[in-house]
């Protein structure tokens, strides 16, 4: 992950990660979803449809994640990481120490991958908490190694990844939060949000530290230089609050133009009554009661 192509295939990976959550969380508010993700029916209620039972967000997890660790350890072509410890030399060094710390974060990914798949395929009723658990853990690993990244850094890097840390441990937190209280659209937009900017500013990170614009490197002695990684750090707060408010809008409209034919399993997309009208209020309840079971 040391290099150009280590820092995109993540960066890449979380970008499109939080456009499928952007989108979710679009058609959740839309919709009027008490959770962000509905959970599966228990396994007697799934029927035989191959889509009920597919864990797709666990495979790509495990399948991207072990793609990663791979590329650590194995790339470029002949190249071989996995040893720890270098038994010859006399004070007996720990060895790659980057890339057993990128395996890790990779490593806690993956097993985040492997509890969706067991909670989904092969428990009676999917564990949501534990879902969201074991995915708060792997932001959180990605922090705490981060820490020590970032020793013996240039202040540039260091700047660089300390900014990255930030919508990470925040993305930790609301996930942490959302194991008790997964019915709260405001945690919903602030992960998503926090998860666009970070994965945008991994992108930024490869521009910064390998192939800038101008051809000529960023100084970590130049203080204007210092002051503008902060400045772009604040507009990507401003433009991923831009996108996701952008693809809102967009799934907004889909779902007018396509109401249609497009219904959503359990909900239905209606426009919210603007006047305080108790009667109107009533009958939606009535309405929602029935589809719930009179529960």
């Amino acid at each position: 992950m040391g290099t150009l192509a280590g820092h995109l295939l993540p960066a890449i990976f979380l970008l499109l990660y939080s456009l499928y959550y952007s989108v979710l969380l679009s058609l959740a508010l839309l919709w009027g979803w008490r959770v962000l993700k509905p959970t599966l029916p228990p396994r007697e209620k799934r029927g035989h449809s191959p889509w009920q039972w597919a864990a797709l967000e666990g495979m790509v997890k495990v399948v991207l994640t072990l793609t990663g660790i791979l590329g650590e350890l194995f790339y470029p072509p002949g190249v071989n990481r996995t040893r720890l410890v270098d038994w010859e030399a006399p004070l007996r060094p720990f060895l790659f120490k980057d890339s057993w710390q990128h395996v890790t974060m990779y490593s806690f990914f993956m097993l985040s991958g492997v509890v969706d798949i067991v909670s989904q395929r092969c428990l009676a009723r999917q564990n949501a908490k534990l879902e969201r658990a074991a995915e708060a853990l792997a932001f959180y690993v990605v922090v705490l190694l981060m820490v020590t990244h970032i020793e013996n850094r240039s202040s540039l890097e260091i700047r660089v990844h300390v900014l990255f840390m930030v919508p990470t441990f925040l993305v930790a937190l609301v996930l942490s939060i959302e194991v008790w209280v997964p019915d709260q659209p405001p945690l919903w937009a602030l992960k998503t949000w926090m998860g666009l900017v970070l994965s945008s500013w991994l992108l930024q990170l490869c521009v910064v530290l390998y192939t800038p614009p101008s051809g000529q490197p960023w100084r970590a002695d130049s203080p204007e230089d210092m002051a503008f990684l902060t400045t772009f750090f604040c507009w990507h707060l401003g433009l991923m609050a831009v996108l996701l408010a952008a693809i809102y809008g967009l799934c907004s409209l889909w779902l007018r133009h396509c109401s249609s034919w497009v219904g959503s399993p359990g909900a239905r997309y209606e426009t919210c009554p603007t006047e305080s009208s108790s009667g109107e209020l009533q009958r939606l309840w009535e309405e929602e009661a029935l589809q719930n079971g009179g529960v």
